[in-house]
């Protein structure tokens, strides 16, 4: 969420679908003109290494009409996580409108721990701590799960810093961030509230 936060923020780009991969992951793909792509791809690129966490990413000008059922999925439900492991961006009013680019108001923040017991732990702190609204709580495989929160920067930074200082012992922090007016394309992949 935080690498597509920025690529929309960079660029005028378009999420396809998300989709979750068998590592503790997700692939994003992505439309729009060969130099926003570019530009999305620098960026994504500049905050997953400052997050200092692994990206691999391609680029596919002008991908041929006959690659297309390799790289669009099917809507899918995993049992294992008992979840989508195709996400398809809602459409927003705002983006039919053609204004892709505009941001909310509010912030998300994002908990991911390795191990249940880490995450109910951080997400009941975070909720004690601060005016946050619990918006999900997606599974990825491995037993890593990350927590999606809502509400102003404030709270939802205070929220995160107290949640997050609650994993250690209880399991792995893997990854702890707020995103401050999050994109449109970000709004549309997170569970409607």
């Amino acid at each position: 969420m935080v690498v597509l936060d920025a690529m929309e923020k960079t660029a005028r780009v378009r999420v396809l679908q998300a989709e979750l991969n068998d590592q503790p992951g997700v692939c994003l793909k992505l439309t729009g003109a060969l130099a926003d792509l570019e530009a999305a791809v620098q960026s994504a690129e500049r905050v997953a290494q400052a997050m200092g966490v692994a990206a691999v990413i391609g680029l596919i000008p002008g991908p041929a009409d006959g690659a297309r059922a390799a790289y669009e999925a099917a809507a899918d439900f995993n049992p294992l996580i008992e979840q989508a492991s195709v996400q398809f961006p809602r459409r927003m009013e705002r983006m039919r409108e053609g204004k892709m680019n505009e941001q909310a108001s509010f912030a998300v923040g994002l908990i991911e721990t390795q191990g249940f017991t880490a995450v109910f732990e951080a997400i009941d702190t975070a909720v004690k701590t601060a005016s946050v609204e619990v918006l999900a709580r997606e599974k990825l495989g491995g037993g890593y799960i990350t927590v999606v929160i809502k509400g102003d920067i404030a709270a939802v930074r205070a929220a995160v810093e107290a949640g997050s200082a609650k994993v250690n012992g209880l399991g792995k922090l893997i990854a702890a961030h707020v995103i401050a007016s999050p994109s449109q394309a970000v709004l549309s992949l997170l569970p409607v509230k």
